[in-house]
Formats: structure tokens, C-alpha cells, sequence
């Protein structure tokens, strides 16, 4: 049986899209891996480093400062639109 997408992620999907978007491309930047990412977090998995990148599960919102914090960014510089 295939797992059904939480119902707040389809409902924000494009904001779940654009940060997911956002963490990876500061990831990049850093020139980490996702799993180099998660090791700098607490109780932060690789696997939930994958989900965030690719806006497939409702996530705490504690893990998505912790991922930021990781990252050196704060909140403002993750914007929830796309800036193109």
C-alpha cells in the first residue's frame, strides 16, 4: 500500500517546496552531503534531511530551526516564496 502524503504538506505544498528548495541549495552551498547536514544536527536523520529537501512530510518546526541553525542561517533568510 503505498504511504499517503500528510494532509498539511498537500495543503502547503508550494511553501514546503520553496523551503525544501531553499535547504538544499544552502546545503550545497556549504558543500555538504545530506547525511554531512544531519550530523550537525540533534535527533535530525538523514532520511528526514531527504524529506524536508523534497517537501514529503509535515515536519516539527523545531527540526526545521535545528536545520537551519545547521545550515548558519535563521528564519529570514529561508524565504516561503519563490524569489524568481
Amino acid at each position: 500500500m503505498e504511504k499517503k502524503e500528510n494532509v498539511h504538506v498537500e495543503k502547503f505544498k508550494h511553501i514546503y517546496n520553496v523551503i525544501g528548495k531553499n535547504v538544499k541549495k544552502f546545503r550545497k552551498a556549504k558543500g555538504w552531503t545530506q547525511q554531512q547536514l544531519a550530523d550537525e544536527c540533534e535527533d535530525v536523520t538523514r532520511a528526514k534531511v531527504s524529506k524536508i529537501e523534497n517537501a514529503y512530510e509535515d515536519y516539527m518546526f523545531s527540526t526545521l530551526l535545528e536545520v537551519i541553525d545547521a545550515l548558519g542561517k535563521t528564519l529570514s533568510e529561508i524565504p516561503v516564496e519563490d524569489e524568481e
